[in-house]
């Protein structure tokens, strides 16, 4: 059989076995290992989320812009264009 390393998590500075732990401990212990997992992933896909939204604004205001061009340029006098 191979050695597998015993979880343990570090509280103020001491580590604590989980063999050392109650059954509640392990219980919040793996509450703790499991929202620190989510909260990383929410980031990841926050990260994601931030930079499609840029792309999307700047797509927007590109749009606009070339919009209000086309009509700026359609109203100009004869003489000016």
């Amino acid at each position: 059989m191979e050695n597998q390393e015993e979880s343990a998590v570090f509280i103020d500075g001491e580590e604590i076995k989980e063999s050392d732990m109650t059954d509640q401990q392990k219980y919040f212990a793996r509450q703790v290992h499991d929202l620190r997992n989510k909260k990383s992933r929410v980031e990841f896909e926050l990260d994601q989320i931030a930079a499609s939204l840029d792309v999307f604004q700047k797509a927007l205001v590109r749009s606009t812009k070339e919009v209000a061009d086309k009509v700026l340029e359609k109203d100009k006098p004869l003489k000016e264009k």
